[in-house]
């Protein structure tokens, strides 16, 4: 029921954003060139890699200096990218992963490689689901690049903190995960991204 849903939501989205999708690469190519898409290998279910896919938010070839984006003004960030992460657009075309059976709507936010291999034995089963758009660690990290702008180590924190907070969600995600859960998780995200 959940893939079924996940499967017909993203067909939807995509063709009902359409026009947004068509005006956000117009901008995106006026603003930085192209390409319009970045695509950042992720781990998804059963530990398999897979092609997550954003509107581009960063100059070319940004992610080879750090995967962390730290603070509001990473001068990696184009104008445009600015505002699509702010805005949360830059997420849509994941709507294609889901339609793929890469991702689901609602689930763990699917991790780098480098982050995966952080994660203890117990940890290990939150690769059990498909990786999600959305969770309750989405909400609850909505504002994780200014929290690590803060730190002298951001990557040591995320990885001793921010990664362990977010694991413990995950996992508790999957122990309760319900099709009506969903779908309030769904709404809980579109109230918290209008808010910000």
């Amino acid at each position: 029921m959940k893939r079924l849903f996940d499967f017909f939501a993203a067909l939807f989205g995509l063709i009902f954003l359409l026009p947004v999708f068509l005006v956000l690469a117009i901008l995106i190519i006026l603003d930085s060139g192209f390409p319009v898409f970045y695509r950042q290998t992720r781990v998804g279910m059963n530990g398999v890699d897979f092609k997550l896919l954003k509107f581009r938010s960063m100059h070319t070839d940004a992610d080879k200096r750090g995967l962390l984006t730290v603070g509001d003004r990473d001068p990696r960030i184009t104008k445009m990218g600015y505002i699509l992460r702010k805005s949360k657009l830059d997420e849509l075309p994941q709507l294609i992963n889901v339609l793929k059976g890469d991702m689901s709507l609602v689930g763990p936010r699917p991790e780098v490689r480098k982050y995966v291999d952080h994660y203890t034995e117990a940890q290990m089963r939150i690769l059990s689901v498909r990786p999600g758009i959305t969770d309750n660690a989405s909400i609850r990290f909505r504002n994780e690049t200014e929290i690590l702008a803060k730190q002298d180590d951001p990557e040591r924190y995320y990885i001793e903190h921010i990664l362990q907070d977010k694991a413990a969600l995950y996992l508790n995600y999957i122990d309760n995960r319900s099709f009506v859960g969903d779908l309030k998780m769904i709404f809980n995200t579109l109230i918290a991204i209008i808010k910000r």
